[in-house]
């Protein structure tokens, strides 16, 4: 019973950021926390249930989703995030083969860190857009403006004041807090809609939506899994930290990035948002001590059961815009920091001719929406900017830059 309690904790740590990346890229909610429950057991099967981490909605992959479901739909969008996860899969067996220092010569310092920082930075706009209560892209005004800057900053502002100041768990919660005390005002104003939940059944299966592949969309969205690949491997050793044991060894890195690549291909399979390890549920295993990977099972059922309640999703999506909108200002903002530290922790000379062409190059093209098109087919954004980077970083002499590889060292300090 203790286990049961202690995986609906870890559940509720994660529950505010599990289910903004869907109400944020208009996913359902209900099937997030299907896929996070479903992806986390495949995980846990995967690595032989050695490893206590919890996976969830990534939210690397916000910005392309948006413009997949945009552009190719919701199903031809998971088509596309099946084939990221495949990446996922394929470098496992590169690490199996070669070992962890290929990904990290492949994946410098000097590539990921523009690229984390253009998920971040590409995204701004549309924070702003949602924190005065319009759209994501502005068009339509869906709140009135001066409520939605009250309910926008009092969102912000307490996310900002949980993550700073609050101690012990509460400090892994500032996004359900934000949400929370936004939600509240958001009734005081009486901009809250509850038809959805009355029109909503107690128990219900999620929406699920089936992947439709094309190739446009499978083209853009594999170089997006760049970034949460190699995060990936931050938390492990973070966790292995934590824990005192060397998860990179066993079960192996191999397998904990398969894990999560079939984790991500399988939440995809049903319309859910692709899965990550989340860094709060570490947090709570280092302040609980709770170290047994039985814990994260009880936390993925209680996700699966969860999202069988038909009222939960339809009251998660009467959340207001200004809601999102205030944490999302956060949210892509320290995005885009973890993207300019990695630069700083590894010591990225910007001095040196070669790092400031890939910096450089990858920002721009990044956030200014540089477009190449063959035929019917366009590349931009992340994944354009993906590609630029490590091309760049292949075809530019050594002898201009940094060395490709990262020690252990300086991984460690970064994690």
């Amino acid at each position: 019973m203790t286990t049961i309690i202690q995986g609906a904790q870890m559940l509720f740590v994660a529950f505010g950021a599990l289910v903004l990346v869907p109400l944020l890229t208009g996913l359902d909610p209900n099937v997030a926390l299907f896929g996070a429950g479903f992806g986390t057991l495949l995980f846990q099967i995967i690595t032989r249930r050695s490893v206590p981490v919890f996976l969830a909605s990534s939210f690397a992959f916000i910005a392309p989703i948006m413009y997949g479901t945009q552009t190719w739909g919701i199903a031809g969008t998971m088509g596309g995030l099946i084939a990221a996860g495949l990446v996922y899969v394929f470098m496992g067996a590169l690490i199996k083969a070669k070992g962890v220092a290929v990904i990290h010569k492949l994946l410098p310092p000097v590539v990921v860190g523009p690229v984390i920082m253009v998920i971040g930075l590409g995204l701004a706009p549309t924070a702003v857009n949602m924190a005065l209560g319009k759209t994501g892209d502005g068009s339509a005004q869906l709140v009135n403006g001066d409520i939605a800057l009250w309910v926008s900053c009092a969102s912000l502002i307490t996310t900002i004041t949980i993550s700073v100041f609050a101690k012990g768990m509460l400090k892994l919660l500032p996004i359900f807090g934000g949400i929370v005390v936004g939600y509240v005002l958001s009734l005081i104003f009486g901009i809250v809609d509850f038809t959805p939940v009355a029109q909503a059944a107690w128990l219900a299966l999620p929406n699920f939506t089936f992947p439709e592949f094309n190739l446009n969309a499978i083209l853009f969205m594999i170089p997006v899994a760049i970034a949460p690949a190699v995060e990936h491997v931050g938390d492990m050793i973070a966790i292995s930290q934590v824990t005192g044991k060397d998860y990179l060894k066993k079960p192996g890195l191999h397998r904990t990035i398969t894990g999560d690549g079939v984790a991500t291909m399988a939440a995809a399979m049903l319309g859910a948002p692709p899965n990550t390890t989340y860094s709060e549920v570490t947090g709570a295993v280092v302040l609980t001590r709770a170290f047994n990977p039985a814990i994260m099972t009880w936390a993925a059922v209680t996700a699966i059961i969860l999202a069988l309640v038909g009222k939960l999703g339809a009251i998660l999506q009467t959340i207001p815009v200004p809601v999102m909108g205030g944490i999302m200002i956060l949210l892509f903002g320290s995005i885009a920091t973890v993207g300019l530290n990695t630069l700083i922790k590894n010591h990225v000379d910007l001095h040196k001719s070669r790092n400031l062409a890939i910096v450089a190059v990858t920002l721009v093209f990044g956030i200014g929406g540089m477009a190449f098109g063959i035929g019917g087919f366009s590349l931009q954004g992340i994944s354009l900017c993906g590609i630029v980077a490590i091309v760049l970083n292949l075809i530019l002499p050594d002898e201009l830059g940094e060395s490709h590889v990262v020690d252990n060292a300086q991984i460690e300090e970064e994690a």
